[in-house]
C-alpha cells in the first residue's frame, strides 16, 4: 500500500510518503486561504500518482476557524429558560482581580438562541412533551434567519434523546444539524452545549474543505486524523468536526509513542515547535487522553490528546511593548510573508531571524529543500529592535532566543512539574521544524539529562499519521453510585457503545478480527467535581 501523511501547519505543510519500500519527505509553504493548494503543490512536486493512494491528513482548518471565530452562522436550541447557558458558562473570570474586565463576546449571539418548552427528567421520564405547534413555530422562526447550522442541546438528552431527534427531523435538510446526544452524551450541560455548538459551526466548513480535497484527489482513499490519535474516513470527518481540533499535533504524539517503544524510553516529554506554535505533552508508556482540554477560551470535553499549546514558534514576532520591554509572540509571521529571512517581504523580527543571524541556522540551509535564507534581511529586521533597546543586534537576537526558550520551558512545566512529575527521569523528545534549534537549552532549563532528536523530526507529525490506527472514541454518562449499580449494567452500557463503534469501523472497511476495544470508567468520590479515569477490568469488587 502507498501511504501519504500530510500535516497542514500554520507555516509549512509537511509530507511523508511511504511507497511500500522506502520513505520520502517534503515540505511546502502552507496556503492558509486555501490549504488544498499546498497539498496539491506538494503531491505534484513529489511526483506522486494519487490514483489508489492512501492519504492520511491532519489539518488546522477546524482549529483556526474556532480560534478566529470564523465558524458558520449557527442557531442554538435549548430548553425553556436555558438558552443563555453558553453565554453564562461557568462564570469563571479570566483575570480574577480585574475589577473592570472587558466584555466577552458570547459564542452564540442572543438573536440566534432559542428555547423550546419540553423536558426530560434525570431518570428519563418525560416531564413535558414536545408539542407539534411549538416545534412548528421554532422551525418557522429558524427559516427566517440566515443560518447554515443548528446546535441542539436539551437537558438529559444523554438519557433520552427523543426531543432532540424530533427537532432535528423537523429541520430542513439544507441545515447542518448537531444533536448533543450524538456529539457528547454526557452530563455537564455547558460543556455538552459548547461541544455541540463547535461541531455545528465547524461542520459545514469541514464539509466544504474535505469535499474540495476529494474533488482534487477523487481516486485516493482519504482519512483524517482525530484529536484522540486515530483516523476517521474523510466522508465521516465533517460530521465529527469537534473531534478534529488537534488533528495535526495528535500525529506527532503517535510518532512519539512509536519512538518510545522502539528506543525503550517509555517516559517522554515531547516538544513540537513549528513555525506558528509549540505543542508540549507528556508520555508515560502511552498517550494520555483528556476530556478537560481547551481550545482558546472554550472547554472541549471531547476525548483528545492531553497537550498544552502556546503561541511560540519559529515565526513568532518579537516586539517592544509600551513599557520598553521585549516580548516574543504569540503573533506569528505565518507562511506569508513569513520571517524576514525568508526573503518574501517580511520585515518584522522573529525567532527564526534570530537563529539565522546567530548562525544557528547556517546561511547554506535550504528550508523545505529549496528556500534560501537571507541573513542580511534578518539583521535589518533585528536592528529595528536593537536600536530602541540600546543593544547590539547580537544581544537582541540572544534575548529573543532566551525569551522564547523561557516561554516554552514554562509550557513544559505546566504539563509536568506543575502536576507533580519529576522530569529528571524523562527524555525530552523534540520535533517540528524548529525543535532541534532549542532542545538542548530547554533540557538544561528543565534539569533533564537526556534528549532525543529523531530522524525526520521536522515532519514527525506527518510521519506519525502513517502509524495512526482507524479509531473511534465514545463516552456516555451512567450517573450512579458504584454500590448501587450491577456489573451487568456497566457491561451492557459498554457493550452498546462498543457495537456502535464496531459498526462505524466496519463501514470503513476495517475487518472485525483486527478490532480491539478498550474500556474505562470515570469515577469520583461523592461530593467531588472531578473524575479519575480508571481502566475497566469487568470487575467492581
Amino acid at each position: 500500500m502507498r501511504i501519504l501523511g500530510v500535516d497542514t501547519g500554520g507555516t509549512f505543510t509537511d509530507f511523508v510518503y511511504f511507497d511500500g519500500e522506502s520513505i520520502r519527505i517534503h515540505k511546502v509553504l502552507s496556503t492558509p486561504d486555501s490549504p488544498n493548494r499546498a497539498i496539491q503543490q506538494g503531491i505534484a512536486e513529489m511526483a506522486i500518482d494519487p490514483a489508489g493512494l492512501f492519504l492520511i491528513h491532519g489539518s488546522t482548518v477546524a482549529t483556526n476557524a474556532l480560534l478566529e471565530n470564523k465558524g458558520v452562522r449557527t442557531a442554538y436550541i435549548a430548553n425553556q429558560g436555558l438558552s443563555d447557558v453558553l453565554t453564562i458558562g461557568r462564570q469563571a473570570r479570566a483575570e480574577l482581580y480585574d475589577l473592570t474586565p472587558k466584555p466577552i463576546e458570547p459564542p452564540v449571539p442572543a438573536e440566534l438562541c432559542f428555547a423550546i418548552d419540553c423536558r426530560i427528567a434525570a431518570n428519563g421520564d418525560c416531564v413535558r412533551a414536545l408539542k407539534p405547534a411549538q416545534l412548528q413555530r421554532l422551525v418557522t422562526a429558524l427559516a427566517q434567519l440566515d443560518i447554515e447550522a443548528v446546535a441542539i442541546n436539551l437537558l438529559f438528552s444523554f438519557v433520552d434523546a427523543r426531543h432532540e431527534r424530533q427537532i432535528a427531523q423537523a429541520l430542513p435538510t439544507s441545515l447542518f444539524v448537531s444533536c448533543s446526544a450524538d456529539v457528547l452524551p454526557e452530563c455537564g450541560e455547558y460543556e455538552r452545549g459548547i461541544a455541540t455548538w463547535i461541531n455545528a459551526s465547524l461542520g459545514p466548513l469541514m464539509q466544504r474543505y474535505l469535499q474540495a480535497l476529494h474533488t482534487n484527489f477523487p481516486d485516493s482513499v482519504t482519512t483524517v486524523m482525530q484529536s484522540s490519535g486515530g483516523t476517521v474516513a474523510a466522508s465521516e470527518a465533517a460530521k465529527l468536526a469537534v473531534h478534529l481540533l488537534l488533528s495535526g499535533p495528535a500525529g506527532g504524539l503517535m510518532a512519539a509513542k512509536t519512538i518510545a517503544a522502539t528506543t525503550a524510553n517509555p517516559r517522554l516529554l515531547t516538544f513540537d515547535m513549528g513555525g506558528t506554535s509549540t505543542d508540549v505533552a507528556l508520555l508515560d508508556g502511552d498517550i494520555t487522553l483528556t476530556n478537560e482540554g481547551r481550545i482558546g477560551r472554550y472547554p472541549v470535553a471531547i476525548p483528545m490528546v492531553d497537550m498544552h499549546t502556546i503561541g511560540a514558534g519559529g515565526g513568532s514576532i518579537a516586539r517592544i511593548d509600551e513599557g520598553g520591554v521585549l516580548l516574543v509572540g504569540p503573533e506569528s509571521a505565518g507562511a506569508s510573508p513569513g520571517p524576514a529571512c525568508y526573503g518574501a517581504g517580511g520585515v518584522l523580527p522573529t525567532v527564526t531571524d534570530a537563529n539565522v543571524f546567530l548562525g544557528r541556522l547556517p546561511g547554506s540551509t535550504a528550508l523545505a529543500g529549496h528556500m534560501c535564507l537571507d541573513r542580511d534581511a534578518a539583521q535589518q529586521a533585528l536592528q529595528t529592535l536593537a536600536a530602541p533597546l540600546q543593544l547590539t543586534v547580537e544581544q537582541t537576537a540572544q534575548g529573543i532566543i532566551q525569551l522564547a526558550n523561557e516561554h516554552m520551558a514554562q509550557a513544559l512545566r505546566v504539563i509536568s512539574v506543575q502536576r507533580g512529575i519529576d522530569v529528571r527521569d524523562y527524555r525530552l523528545l523534540s520535533f517540528g521544524g524548529a525543535g532541534g534549534l532549542h532542545v538542548c537549552a530547554l533540557a538544561r532549563l528543565m534539569g533533564m539529562r537526556k534528549a532525543i532528536v529523531p530522524i525526520h523530526s521536522g515532519v514527525l507529525s506527518a510521519l506519525g499519521m502513517l502509524f495512526a490506527p482507524r479509531q473511534r472514541v465514545a463516552t456516555r454518562t451512567l450517573d450512579r453510585r458504584l454500590d448501587d449499580i450491577e456489573q451487568a449494567d456497566i457491561d451492557s452500557a459498554l457493550s452498546e457503545i462498543e457495537q456502535q463503534l464496531y459498526a462505524a469501523l466496519r463501514a470503513e472497511g476495517v475487518n472485525v478480527a483486527d478490532m480491539q476495544a478498550h474500556h474505562s470508567l470515570d469515577l469520583r468520590y461523592q461530593g467531588q467535581s472531578y473524575y479519575l479515569e480508571i481502566p475497566w477490568a469487568h470487575n467492581i469488587e
